[in-house]
């Protein structure tokens, strides 16, 4: 077993320590033994845990639980960024959010993690010309997590939604890597216009809560939006923004603000 145990690690060490938290979670909370057992040590890989947890918090008596575990193998399967890219998300919630001390947890608890793997399966879902079944996961997340993200979405790796409540992101939105929002952040549009029409935010950008940013417009790499403003005009690289409707007003105060989480404005 310790051999066994040994290969996995070597080959997927992320996966490893899940599993070995899982197994201290359920000696330190027997009460959760079933529920940790069935969504982490029932499972072989790190893909087939989500794939799981995917479609049992997505499934409705209009949607089988299998039918939506046979969707997310099948993705997981057929797209192994999917799960690189639910490795980087889970390394970035870890590392930014302070509340997060052991990797399970966004798997098991954190709801914006969850609604952001699922967003994975609904885009790649949308790349494959199955729009109908990609409108489907869209709407369960919304319903489930309180998270809507088009399924067109265009979004990177290693995201951060820190609460994840009232999140919305656009059809034509374009979201950089290792990018930080907090609740109730919009990327939207500003009317009923047709084609490219919601923000494209730069890699590293630290989005606050309650933050609306609306139009086709660009956020520079590692800017910071200040909670509760209103972005209507292009933001430049490394700035804080400010107010409604936003304006600069100063740098970001570091080099990779989405990785600090600072949202200070006294240093300006």
């Amino acid at each position: 077993m310790a051999e066994t145990k040994q290969r996995v690690a070597t080959v997927d060490p992320v996966w490893t320590r899940i599993c070995d938290e899982a197994e201290e979670a359920i000696r330190s909370e027997p009460l959760l033994g079933a529920l940790i057992h069935s969504g982490l040590l029932h499972h072989a890989t790190f893909e087939r845990a989500l794939a799981y947890r995917f479609s049992l918090k997505l499934a409705s008596g209009e949607m089988s639980e299998q039918i939506l575990r046979e969707i997310a193998d099948e993705a997981y399967g057929d797209d192994p960024t999917l799960g690189a890219a639910a490795r980087a998300d889970l390394m970035a919630v870890y590392e930014r959010d302070p509340a997060c001390h052991r990797f399970l947890q966004p798997i098991l608890f954190f709801k914006g993690y969850q609604a952001v793997e699922a967003y994975r399966i609904g885009h790649w879902l949308w790349q494959r010309g199955r729009r109908d079944m990609a409108y489907f996961v869209q709407m369960r997340v919304s319903e489930a997590f309180g998270v809507d993200i088009h399924p067109a979405a265009a979004i990177g790796r290693g995201i951060m939604i820190d609460h994840a409540h009232s999140i919305v992101i656009g059809e034509t939105a374009v979201v950089g890597d290792n990018v930080s929002m907090l609740h109730s952040v919009t990327l939207g549009g500003t009317g009923k216009e047709d084609g490219d029409r919601h923000p494209k935010i730069g890699n590293g950008v630290l989005i606050g809560a309650g933050a609306k940013v609306l139009g086709n417009i660009h956020v520079g790499h590692c800017s910071r939006i200040a909670a509760g403003s209103v972005v209507l005009e292009d933001v430049p690289p490394n700035t804080t923004v400010a107010g409604v409707p936003a304006r600069v007003v100063g740098k970001a105060g570091c080099e990779q603000p989405a990785l600090t989480m600072d949202q200070l404005l006294q240093h300006e």
